[in-house]
Protein backbone atom coordinates (compact mmCIF):
# COMPACT_ATOMS: atom_id res chain seq x y z
CA UNK A 1 0.00 0.00 0.00
CA UNK A 2 2.52 1.80 0.66
CA UNK A 3 4.20 2.17 -2.95
CA UNK A 4 0.87 2.85 -4.03
CA UNK A 5 0.38 5.96 -1.97
CA UNK A 6 3.95 7.09 -3.46
CA UNK A 7 2.87 6.45 -7.28
CA UNK A 8 0.40 8.54 -6.57
CA UNK A 9 2.23 11.56 -4.48
CA UNK A 10 4.12 11.46 -7.79
CA UNK A 11 1.95 11.45 -10.66
CA UNK A 12 -0.03 14.84 -8.58
CA UNK A 13 3.27 16.64 -8.48
CA UNK A 14 4.59 16.12 -12.19
CA UNK A 15 2.10 18.87 -13.56
CA UNK A 16 3.44 21.03 -10.92
CA UNK A 17 6.82 20.49 -12.25
CA UNK A 18 5.98 20.40 -15.35
CA UNK A 19 5.09 24.20 -15.40
CA UNK A 20 7.82 25.00 -13.54
CA UNK A 21 10.29 23.60 -16.00
CA UNK A 22 8.00 25.67 -18.61
CA UNK A 23 8.05 28.75 -16.42
CA UNK A 24 11.88 28.62 -16.14
CA UNK A 25 12.26 28.32 -20.19
CA UNK A 26 13.80 31.06 -21.76
CA UNK A 27 13.14 32.40 -25.44
CA UNK A 28 15.59 34.45 -27.01
CA UNK A 29 14.14 37.31 -28.85
CA UNK A 30 15.49 37.96 -32.33
CA UNK A 31 17.56 40.76 -32.91
CA UNK A 32 16.27 43.65 -35.06
CA UNK A 33 18.50 43.29 -38.80
CA UNK A 34 19.46 46.20 -40.47
CA UNK A 35 16.68 45.72 -43.00
CA UNK A 36 13.66 45.66 -39.96
CA UNK A 37 15.47 49.05 -38.63
CA UNK A 38 15.74 50.81 -42.13
CA UNK A 39 11.64 49.84 -42.23
CA UNK A 40 10.80 51.30 -39.16
CA UNK A 41 12.81 54.57 -39.67
CA UNK A 42 10.87 54.62 -43.41
CA UNK A 43 7.72 54.31 -41.37
CA UNK A 44 8.38 56.95 -39.33
CA UNK A 45 9.19 59.77 -41.59
CA UNK A 46 6.46 58.66 -43.56
CA UNK A 47 4.05 58.68 -40.59
CA UNK A 48 5.44 62.57 -39.64
CA UNK A 49 3.38 63.77 -42.83
CA UNK A 50 0.41 62.92 -41.85
CA UNK A 51 -2.22 65.75 -41.19
CA UNK A 52 -2.62 66.39 -37.14
CA UNK A 53 -5.24 69.45 -37.92
CA UNK A 54 -7.72 70.98 -39.63
CA UNK A 55 -8.02 74.84 -40.01
CA UNK A 56 -10.98 76.86 -41.04
CA UNK A 57 -9.97 80.58 -41.54
CA UNK A 58 -12.03 83.86 -42.47
CA UNK A 59 -10.26 86.88 -44.06
CA UNK A 60 -6.78 87.08 -43.00
CA UNK A 61 -5.33 88.36 -46.40
CA UNK A 62 -6.17 84.90 -47.42
CA UNK A 63 -10.05 85.20 -49.02
CA UNK A 64 -13.19 85.08 -47.73
CA UNK A 65 -12.59 81.80 -46.55
CA UNK A 66 -10.07 79.58 -46.46
CA UNK A 67 -9.58 75.76 -45.26
CA UNK A 68 -6.57 73.61 -45.40
CA UNK A 69 -4.51 70.95 -43.00
CA UNK A 70 -1.86 71.50 -40.62
CA UNK A 71 0.82 70.00 -38.38
CA UNK A 72 1.79 70.58 -34.65
CA UNK A 73 5.60 69.57 -33.50
CA UNK A 74 7.85 70.59 -30.65
CA UNK A 75 8.52 69.49 -27.04
CA UNK A 76 5.32 71.51 -26.04
CA UNK A 77 3.50 71.06 -29.71
CA UNK A 78 3.89 75.07 -29.53
CA UNK A 79 4.88 75.23 -33.25
CA UNK A 80 2.23 74.33 -36.04
CA UNK A 81 2.77 74.74 -39.93
CA UNK A 82 -0.33 75.22 -41.88
CA UNK A 83 -1.30 74.79 -45.81
CA UNK A 84 -4.71 76.81 -46.68
CA UNK A 85 -6.39 76.94 -49.63
CA UNK A 86 -9.03 80.04 -50.20
CA UNK A 87 -11.50 82.24 -51.77
CA UNK A 88 -11.91 85.73 -52.79
CA UNK A 89 -15.47 86.23 -54.79
CA UNK A 90 -15.21 88.23 -58.09
CA UNK A 91 -16.86 91.35 -56.48
CA UNK A 92 -16.07 93.87 -59.26
CA UNK A 93 -13.68 91.79 -61.23
CA UNK A 94 -14.88 89.45 -63.78
CA UNK A 95 -14.15 85.61 -61.55
CA UNK A 96 -13.24 84.83 -58.45
CA UNK A 97 -10.09 83.70 -57.53
CA UNK A 98 -8.51 81.00 -55.72
CA UNK A 99 -5.11 81.83 -52.92
CA UNK A 100 -2.72 79.55 -51.59
CA UNK A 101 -1.31 79.99 -48.14
CA UNK A 102 1.84 78.25 -46.19
CA UNK A 103 1.45 79.70 -42.87
CA UNK A 104 3.60 79.19 -39.63
CA UNK A 105 2.56 79.63 -36.05
CA UNK A 106 3.73 80.06 -32.38
CA UNK A 107 2.32 79.32 -29.16
CA UNK A 108 4.46 80.05 -26.75
CA UNK A 109 2.23 79.38 -23.58
CA UNK A 110 -1.45 77.66 -22.80
CA UNK A 111 -3.29 78.25 -19.49
CA UNK A 112 -5.93 76.02 -18.14
CA UNK A 113 -9.04 77.10 -17.08
CA UNK A 114 -10.14 74.22 -15.02
CA UNK A 115 -11.61 71.16 -16.91
CA UNK A 116 -10.82 70.07 -20.37
CA UNK A 117 -10.30 74.24 -21.35
CA UNK A 118 -7.70 76.48 -21.73
CA UNK A 119 -6.87 79.60 -23.19
CA UNK A 120 -3.56 80.15 -25.65
CA UNK A 121 -3.07 84.20 -24.65
CA UNK A 122 -0.41 84.25 -27.47
CA UNK A 123 -0.13 83.42 -30.82
CA UNK A 124 2.38 85.03 -33.79
CA UNK A 125 1.82 84.26 -37.33
CA UNK A 126 4.33 84.66 -40.29
CA UNK A 127 2.87 83.56 -43.57
CA UNK A 128 3.83 83.85 -47.36
CA UNK A 129 0.03 83.68 -49.92
CA UNK A 130 -0.38 83.64 -53.21
CA UNK A 131 -3.18 84.54 -56.20
CA UNK A 132 -3.54 82.49 -58.98
CA UNK A 133 -4.83 84.51 -62.29
CA UNK A 134 -2.89 86.15 -65.25
CA UNK A 135 -3.73 89.70 -63.36
CA UNK A 136 -1.16 88.90 -60.78
CA UNK A 137 2.77 89.17 -61.38
CA UNK A 138 5.71 88.03 -59.84
CA UNK A 139 8.01 90.61 -61.26
CA UNK A 140 7.43 93.52 -62.93
CA UNK A 141 5.95 94.10 -66.26
CA UNK A 142 7.71 95.84 -68.82
CA UNK A 143 5.10 97.85 -69.41
CA UNK A 144 6.11 100.22 -65.94
CA UNK A 145 9.22 102.35 -65.44
CA UNK A 146 12.33 101.08 -64.39
CA UNK A 147 12.12 99.78 -60.58
CA UNK A 148 8.69 101.78 -60.56
CA UNK A 149 7.33 98.90 -58.58
CA UNK A 150 10.48 97.48 -57.22
CA UNK A 151 10.17 94.28 -54.67
CA UNK A 152 5.97 94.93 -54.67
CA UNK A 153 4.70 91.19 -56.62
CA UNK A 154 1.31 91.09 -56.79
CA UNK A 155 1.69 87.11 -56.93
CA UNK A 156 2.74 86.78 -53.38
CA UNK A 157 2.09 88.86 -49.86
CA UNK A 158 4.38 88.37 -46.87
CA UNK A 159 1.78 88.44 -43.81
CA UNK A 160 2.17 88.62 -39.88
CA UNK A 161 -0.74 88.14 -37.78
CA UNK A 162 -0.62 88.04 -33.43
CA UNK A 163 -3.56 86.79 -32.11
CA UNK A 164 -5.23 84.61 -29.50
CA UNK A 165 -7.25 81.19 -29.12
CA UNK A 166 -9.26 79.40 -26.37
CA UNK A 167 -9.21 74.91 -26.50
CA UNK A 168 -11.83 72.98 -25.58
CA UNK A 169 -10.12 69.33 -25.12
CA UNK A 170 -12.59 66.80 -26.05
CA UNK A 171 -13.07 64.22 -23.13
CA UNK A 172 -11.50 60.85 -23.69
CA UNK A 173 -15.01 59.06 -23.47
CA UNK A 174 -15.92 61.02 -26.30
CA UNK A 175 -13.35 61.04 -28.58
CA UNK A 176 -14.32 60.09 -31.96
CA UNK A 177 -12.34 61.94 -34.94
CA UNK A 178 -10.89 64.78 -32.66
CA UNK A 179 -8.92 65.59 -29.74
CA UNK A 180 -9.42 68.91 -28.79
CA UNK A 181 -11.37 72.15 -30.66
CA UNK A 182 -9.72 76.23 -30.87
CA UNK A 183 -11.35 78.83 -31.40
CA UNK A 184 -9.02 81.52 -32.56
CA UNK A 185 -8.84 85.42 -34.13
CA UNK A 186 -5.85 87.27 -35.15
CA UNK A 187 -4.79 90.88 -35.91
CA UNK A 188 -2.92 90.92 -39.41
CA UNK A 189 -1.31 93.11 -41.84
CA UNK A 190 0.96 92.56 -45.22
CA UNK A 191 4.39 93.90 -46.29
CA UNK A 192 2.29 95.96 -48.90
CA UNK A 193 0.32 97.57 -45.99
CA UNK A 194 2.55 98.22 -44.12
CA UNK A 195 4.99 99.70 -46.34
CA UNK A 196 2.56 101.94 -47.16
CA UNK A 197 2.20 103.34 -43.32
CA UNK A 198 5.64 104.01 -43.96
CA UNK A 199 5.67 106.26 -46.83
CA UNK A 200 2.02 107.76 -46.17
CA UNK A 201 1.95 108.35 -41.88
CA UNK A 202 -1.17 109.68 -42.39
CA UNK A 203 -2.98 106.51 -43.30
CA UNK A 204 -4.76 105.04 -39.97
CA UNK A 205 -3.58 102.08 -38.92
CA UNK A 206 -7.48 100.31 -39.44
CA UNK A 207 -6.71 100.44 -42.93
CA UNK A 208 -3.96 98.32 -42.82
CA UNK A 209 -4.95 96.02 -40.14
CA UNK A 210 -7.79 93.19 -40.55
CA UNK A 211 -9.33 90.95 -37.95
CA UNK A 212 -9.90 87.52 -38.87
CA UNK A 213 -11.77 84.51 -36.99
CA UNK A 214 -11.21 80.49 -37.33
CA UNK A 215 -11.65 77.01 -35.97
CA UNK A 216 -8.93 74.51 -35.74
CA UNK A 217 -9.65 70.61 -35.21
CA UNK A 218 -6.97 68.30 -33.41
CA UNK A 219 -7.23 65.13 -35.07
CA UNK A 220 -4.43 63.87 -33.35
Amino acid sequence: MRWKKYVISLLLLLPVAARAVADSIYVAQPSESKYDKRVLRYRKHWAALIPTQFVVQNAGNMGLLSAGIGWNYGKRKQWETNLLFGYIPKHTSSRGKLTMTLKENYIPWSIGLGTNWSVEPLTASIYVNTVGGSEFWQSQPGRYPDKYYDMLSTKFRLNIAFGQEITWQIPLGRRKHAKSISFFYEFSSCDLYIRAKFLEHSIPLKDIIGLSIGVKVQTL
